[in-house]
């Protein structure tokens, strides 16, 4: 059995769809950001960096349990762990991780630099940086849409963890304002993934998952955001 803290965010959307891609028993343990559930001693025992997700496999390495954090590294041990969704030729293998290392150094943080900056940032002196992060943004629409033109899934012909990794933030077009219809085949593979049973059944569970972010404090925002009295200078 696997124990994964999880809430709702595309980064976490990845470790729903693996397990059920990969067809693991996992028990979802919420972690409600927005109540600061991830900053109590306990949680840190878990994860130096206080972040979701983290998954637990108490049938780790050896039998033994192993605690696993950061989506990227979460994605490649389950892949590991059942032999499934990673190549184990070291060419392909090599592939896979490239497009994962894009989306975990490149994808996920510049999407979540326009959500916040459109969301959450004071409205005023902003500029540069939204314009920035959005550039960034659609410019990887496009590396996507072009290796997808010639190839059916982001790192060649066969469904990968690269692919995993990179939906739930590519299928939130609509929330980062991004034209899909000029990236014909990035809509094509969001469409082809999202008709996935496995896929489907992470999203049905994700949408279920009630957090406190419309109620929560303006104190927990800013110390969840590093800002106000928790900026560091």
């Amino acid at each position: 059995m696997i124990d994964l803290y999880a809430l709702t965010s595309p980064t976490i959307q990845r470790i729903f769809i693996a397990l059920e891609e990969l067809e693991l028993p996992y028990n979802t343990i919420l972690v409600d950001t927005w109540k600061g559930e991830h900053f109590t001693p306990d949680f840190e025992k878990l994860t130096p960096n206080q972040k979701l997700p983290v998954i637990v496999d108490h049938d780790g390495p050896g039998g033994k349990r192993q605690v696993v954090w950061e989506s990227g590294a979460i994605l490649v041990y389950l892949a590991d762990k059942t032999r499934r969704l990673i190549p184990s030729d070291p060419g392909q293998r090599s592939d896979v991780m490239q497009w994962m290392f894009l989306q975990m150094s490149a994808g996920g943080p510049f999407s979540g630099q326009v959500v916040h900056f459109s969301n959450y940032a004071p409205k005023d002196g902003n500029d540069y940086a939204l314009s920035r992060f959005k550039t960034m943004v659609n410019r990887l629409y496009d590396v996507y849409d072009k290796q997808l033109a010639h190839h059916r899934f982001v790192a060649g012909e066969e469904y990968s963890i690269a692919d995993i990794a990179a939906l739930p933030w590519l299928r939130y077009y609509p929330i980062l304002k991004i034209d899909i219809e000029a990236r014909p085949n990035v809509k094509r593979w969001i469409v082809m993934l999202e008709a996935r049973p496995a896929v489907q059944t992470a999203l049905a569970k994700i949408a279920t998952i009630k957090s406190t972010r419309e109620t929560a404090t303006v104190d927990m925002k800013d110390r969840v955001f590093g800002r106000g009295a928790y900026a560091r200078p």
